[in-house]
């Protein structure tokens, strides 16, 4: 960006910031969409401090005012970290007598069925927390016990007491007549001003009283620790003249504005994935490819998500911690349930931070733990002593041996090599690249375990799709990932390694109510339906204060085959609530039925609506992106580097200019934010669009 160009178009920037692990991630977008990235060390202690240092440094070397940003977009692990770290609020939970436990009862699934010991996460209220209250709702909305009101009052003084920062309210059959839970909030937000009170009515208005709970729980756990971290960045941005509105990334792919993020925290839960994955469908359309598996490998994790005919997935059957975050039907019972719409993303611990061990049997393990971001891999020296993954790559020589990320991490190649030598490859008898070369097998088998949760767990083949690989480890892991998946392309888009933060950019301000509406699908009453939708749809458009034309309105219903547990959504196509409407959802249903579980049940099999959904999307358009104008050119080098059974290979380490004519592997692609590697048998070129395509050239066993 030139000093011409910033002064032209003030106000008219947008920046866009993702905190992963080890690296918190800055995009600026400039008016004709050319982009900007930098990357600065995560702060865990304060992550605030991390993004407005991000935000400083690229005004400063783009030389673009504070005052000329227009729109500040932000992703942000805070809320997943407080629920995988235990670092929420104390919480209490005011519940219909009787349904004190339903957080330890729970749904009798396990993660794991042959360990009988197994023991599942304690819930996030411990029960001396856990205040029943006498009242009861029917399931059609009639009062079975009137609110007993005076009860109110002891338990706001045990409250008090215990010093609990937040509550959750959750009554029985609520979704149906909200009366008695909107009365208690009323009570409780007066006789404890201050705390943090919140109503499943409005978090889930659904049906299912533990995933209710839960979700309802989630959000009164998460919100004062969000609510600390945004008071805390929305006054550093505001020192810093950053005062452009603040948005934030929502777990379904839209972003929301700071009040309501503040009012319903358990949105965000699974913010930093969602931006990943908007920004490779964004990436794959305008590439040709409809069908693309985003696989976003940071420090921490390794997310994998699909996008299938352009559009990416939605769930709101979600679990978060557990070891892996998932939405699988098929793997329950290990995390929290997260009833709310999350992009189907797949999670494992396993990025380029994860500490590698050998377990009790003297093989290699692979993660969960993690280096973080301080002190960091070994090769960061910063004071670790564990080898990670990225100690692994340093070993192999597909990192830089002197410094990554632009120059501003200084990489310790003989500590890399010193811990891997004394931790991993002298107990195994192995030498050191064979043991690091170890290590990355290991790690991609647990990234493909993520891919599969996506792919063949929803009845999908990931030999139909393109691999597009992003985040810092992205480049690293991706040809060894789609050679053991069957996989014949890779993609690497530009900025790869701050993409997720990209993808922000490419996101729109999005709300969405439901409502519960169980019904039967060939008899449900029209007229009910439409008024309900109608609701639903007036309380979007009231939310979002926006003019009726600039936003795009989607019904979406959750239907089940009567005798079900669990719902399917499907999209409502407009039109008059007919017979062959009914028919159309009944089909649309079966199709994702018969794609999820392998079958479908005849038309004479009565189905089942549960929920009715509206997603309101601002519309808004988005100038292409592009890269800034090719660097100076440098000299082609090289340096050794270990592939298994090649071994130690003379590799030509390039830029991404440099694929303008294809060029087959080994290479290694160095990017400021990134590396990318193309083992032998793989050939990498660029298409229109900047993107790497790294297509296999001769069959290599997986």
């Amino acid at each position: 960006m030139s000093t011409t160009t910033a002064s032209s178009a003030a106000g008219a920037f947008r920046l866009a910031v993702d905190i992963g692990g080890t690296f918190t991630d800055v995009v600026l977008m400039a008016p004709d969409g050319r982009l900007a990235t930098t990357k600065v060390p995560s702060t865990p202690d304060d992550y605030a401090r991390g993004v407005i240092e991000g935000c400083r440094q690229i005004l400063l070397r783009e030389n673009v005012a504070a005052s000329d940003v227009a729109e500040m977009l932000h992703a942000s692990t805070v809320a997943t970290n407080a629920i995988l770290e235990g670092k929420g609020a104390r919480t209490a939970l005011v519940t219909t007598e009787g349904f004190r436990d339903v957080l330890e009862l729970r749904r009798i699934r396990v993660p794991r069925l042959y360990e009988p010991l197994y023991r599942k996460p304690p819930p996030l209220v411990p029960r001396r927390y856990r205040f029943e209250v006498a009242e009861r709702m029917g399931p059609r909305g009639d009062v079975l016990r009137p609110l007993d009101e005076t009860a109110l009052q002891p338990i706001a003084r045990q409250i008090d007491a215990a010093g609990i920062e937040a509550v959750a309210v959750c009554f029985l059959h609520s979704y149906a007549n909200p009366d008695h839970e909107r009365r208690a909030g009323e009570v409780l937000r007066a006789l404890l001003p201050g705390r943090f009170v919140t109503l499943s009515i409005d978090v889930l208005p659904e049906i299912r009283e533990y995933e209710r709970t839960s979700t309802t729980v989630i959000n009164a756990y998460v919100a004062p620790p969000v609510s600390r971290y945004l008071t805390s960045l929305r006054a550093g941005l505001d020192r810093e003249g950053i005062t452009a509105p603040l948005f934030m990334m929502q777990s379904s792919g839209g972003i929301l504005d700071l009040e309501t993020v503040l009012q319903r925290p358990a949105l965000v839960v699974e913010s930093g994935p969602a931006a990943g994955v908007i920004g490779a469908g964004y990436v794959g359309r305008r590439a040709g490819f409809e069908n693309v598996i985003a696989l976003d490998v940071g420090g921490t994790t390794a997310k994998a998500s699909v996008v299938e005919r352009g559009r990416y997935l939605t769930t709101d059957e979600y679990e978060v911690g557990g070891g892996i975050s998932l939405s699988s039907r098929l793997v329950k019972g290990g995390g929290y349930a997260l009833r709310l719409p999350v992009i189907d993303v797949s999670e494992v611990g396993t990025g380029g931070g994860s500490l590698v061990r050998l377990n009790a049997a003297g093989n290699i393990s692979v993660g969960p733990q993690s280096a973080g971001a301080m002190p960091g891999p070994v090769a960061y020296g910063r004071g670790g002593v564990e080898p990670t993954v990225t100690d692994a790559n340093v070993a192999l020589g597909y990192l830089n041996p002197v410094a990554i990320a632009d120059g501003t991490v200084a990489i310790d190649l003989a500590g890399a090599l010193a811990s891997i030598a004394g931790k991993v490859a002298a107990p195994l008898g192995r030498p050191v690249e064979q043991a690091s070369y170890g290590v990355l097998a290991i790690a991609n088998a647990l990234m493909a375990r993520s891919v599969r949760s996506v792919t063949t767990s929803r009845g999908r083949d990931p030999r139909d799709f393109a691999l597009l690989a992003f985040g810092g480890g992205g480049g690293l892991h991706a040809v060894g990932l789609a050679a053991s998946l069957g996989m014949r392309r890779v993609i690497i888009p530009p900025a790869a390694g701050v993409f997720s933060a990209f993808g922000l950019l490419y996101s729109q301000i999005e709300f969405a109510q439901s409502q519960g509406f169980l019904a039967s699908l060939d008899a449900a009453d029209p007229a009910a339906l439409e008024n309900a939708f109608a609701a639903l749809e007036a309380g979007v458009l009231h939310h979002l204060g926006r003019p009726a034309d600039t936003i795009r309105l989607r019904r979406r219903v959750d239907l089940r085959y009567a005798g079900q547990a669990f719902e399917l959504a499907v999209d409502m196509p407009k039109g008059a609530f007919d017979a062959a409407m009914r028919d159309t959802l009944a089909a649309a249903f079966d199709e994702e039925h018969a794609r999820t579980y392998g079958h479908s049940l005849p038309r004479a099999h009565p189905r089942e609506i549960v929920t009715l959904r509206v997603i309101g999307t601002v519309i808004a358009e988005r100038p292409a992106s592009h890269l800034a104008p090719r660097p100076e050119q440098r000299e082609v080098t090289t340096r050794p580097a270990y592939f298994g059974e090649d071994g130690w290979l003379d590799t030509r380490i390039v830029e991404r200019h440099d694929l303008a004519t294809p060029l087959a592997g080994p290479l290694i692609v160095e990017e400021p934010d990134a590396t990318t590697i193309v083992p032998p048998g793989w050939t990498a070129s660029l298409d229109d669009g900047f993107n790497i395509l790294i297509d296999q050239t001769v069959e290599v066993p997986a």
